[in-house]
């Protein structure tokens, strides 16, 4: 078993940086960026200028855990997977479902 946290990005068979790397490394620039580590990335999606993703945080943790403040935010990535932008699209407390 081999220790890869010091390699490039995996690669893809087709020379492109893999899903997963990207994940990991929006999870790591944002999480630098502004102090909340994400705890989901429910959408990956590739795009002109790179990648687009979604990113879970907790805002503001409260007791009971089901009144804590979360956030989504929209990550954009360029194709090398470097965060080019964020912003935040909506909170709500945690538990809460979608209004539909």
């Amino acid at each position: 078993m081999t220790d890869r946290s010091d390699e490039t990005p995996e690669k893809t068979a087709a020379g492109g940086t893999s899903p997963l790397a990207l994940l990991r490394a929006a999870r790591e620039q944002l999480a630098e960026l502004t102090g909340l580590y994400p705890e989901s990335l429910p959408r990956l999606e590739r795009t002109d200028d790179g990648w687009l993703l979604e990113a879970e945080v907790t805002e503001l943790v409260r007791v009971p855990e089901t009144m804590s403040l979360m956030a989504l935010y929209e990550v954009t990535l360029d194709p090398d997977g470097l965060l080019t932008g964020y912003r935040r699209l909506r909170r709500y407390e945690r538990g809460r479902s979608d209004r539909r």
